[in-house]
């Protein structure tokens, strides 16, 4: 894969073979990161970075874009398809501006706003008060249930009826259970809001039908392009066509300069290869493997926040275990097992030292790694977590699972052992 930057930047080079090896070699189970096709990443490494294209198709401000609007275009019309949307704005430059677009599209600073709570599985730009989102708006957060760590919809309506949202937001970054979109568009009708969907974490799963789609029902769907869609990192808006003005102004000019052409050209070819039956048995494999290796480590006395999962993350509590979830993130990596420290609702621990660890299952699935193995990760993890403190042993796991790995070629890492 590297043809002229060992001669040009040798010192550079020697990170990006040393990273490539580490995403082969271990097991990668962040819920936010996957592996993008040799496709997309081609794309993405284009002469397409070369190219700046202010403006839409057919309305640049530089000459020389005929092509480049094809690239757009067909990003555009792939995912209207795929999502059944009606507008779509692929210039985002990840998920947190396609946000923030949104807030820029509809609101004036100070308006009302109401999203999920940060500790309760929603993401900072749903109005979290360290993130611009939280300190330009008036934002107010709704939790889950304490008794069963589900959406507490019930709350979530009496807090839209008292606010009085411009926005309400229905989105998760850590929550493993199915959202109901329904109560979240009759709230917002009563109430006049703008009703937002974030799905950046399960909008692969949401393009194979293997979650419900918000898109029939919200105002704004709103996505990242990598995470269980597998393509590159990138941002996009998805909405209904009496907002696309609004949205696409919001965008540009109103809070990017040109947009990234070459990652436009690997969310078009991402959106290619998420209309496939192949995506679908991939995406299949994402929540099958979750919801195995939720039971697996159920069996092996492990406590899960909302007790498994319907999706592709999982949030382990290690209460049980007394241990925080930095050390057991650590302990993990030395074992070659990669996740993310991670809250738990209702954490009595600080953010920084929380109680529990995220898991993701769509890396492993994109290496065609299946349930079948779901029993042996577990115990894998079970053995790194009991010897937390013994880097002899985690350095004995890490060799059998960088063995294991090496049967699973890694797609778009051409440069070492994969196929």
């Amino acid at each position: 894969m590297l043809a002229q930057l060992p001669q040009v930047d040798p010192e550079l080079a020697r990170l990006l073979v040393a990273e490539e090896q580490r995403q082969f070699h271990n097991i990668r189970l962040i819920a936010s990161e996957n592996y993008a096709s040799a496709a997309v990443q081609e794309a993405v490494g284009s002469c397409l970075s070369n190219k700046y294209s202010e403006g839409y198709a057919g309305k640049r401000y530089y000459q020389g874009q005929q092509y480049i609007d094809a690239v757009e275009q067909l990003a555009v019309q792939r995912l209207k398809s795929l999502f059944g949307a009606e507008h779509a704005n692929v210039q985002p430059y990840s998920g947190s501006p396609a946000n923030l677009a949104v807030y820029a599209a509809f609101l004036q600073p100070g308006d009302p706003v109401v999203g999920l709570g940060l500790p309760h599985g929603g993401h900072l730009t749903h109005g979290w008060k360290v993130s611009v989102t939280g300190k330009w708006f008036d934002a107010h957060a709704y939790s889950v249930r304490r008794e069963d760590e589900r959406l507490d919809i019930d709350e979530m309506i009496r807090l839209v009826r008292e606010v009085r949202p411009k926005l309400l937001i229905a989105g998760i970054t850590a929550y493993p259970r199915v959202v109901d979109w329904l109560p979240f568009r009759e709230v917002a009708d009563e109430v006049g809001a703008i009703f937002m969907a974030d799905i950046a974490h399960i909008s692969g799963l949401v393009a194979a039908g293997l979650h419900p789609s918000p898109v029939p029902l919200a105002d704004v769907v709103t996505s990242t392009t990598h995470k269980t869609l597998r393509g590159p990192r990138g941002g996009m808006i998805l909405c209904k066509a009496e907002h696309a003005a609004a949205l696409d102004r919001a965008v540009f000019p109103g809070l990017q300069g040109g947009p990234h052409n070459n990652t436009t050209a690997g969310i078009a070819v991402a959106a290619h290869e998420a209309s496939t039956p192949a995506f679908y048995a991939y995406a299949r494999r994402v929540v099958d493997n979750a919801q195995a290796l939720a039971d697996a480590l159920l069996s092996a006395g492990y406590r899960l926040v909302t007790g498994g999962t319907d999706n592709h993350m999982l949030i382990m509590d290690l209460t049980q275990q007394g241990m925080g979830g930095k050390p057991a993130a650590v302990a993990l990596e030395k074992a070659g097992i990669v996740v993310n420290y991670n809250t738990i609702p209702f954490d009595p621990r600080k953010p920084f030292d929380p109680s529990g660890v995220r898991i993701g299952t769509a890396a492993i699935a994109s290496r065609g790694i299946g349930p079948e193995h779901m029993g042996t990760l577990a115990g894998w993890m079970s053995q790194a977590l009991k010897a937390a403190d013994d880097d002899a042993a985690l350095a004995r796991i890490a060799a059998e699972v960088q063995a294991f790995a090496s049967s699973y070629p890694a797609p778009g890492l051409t440069g070492v052992d994969a196929a």
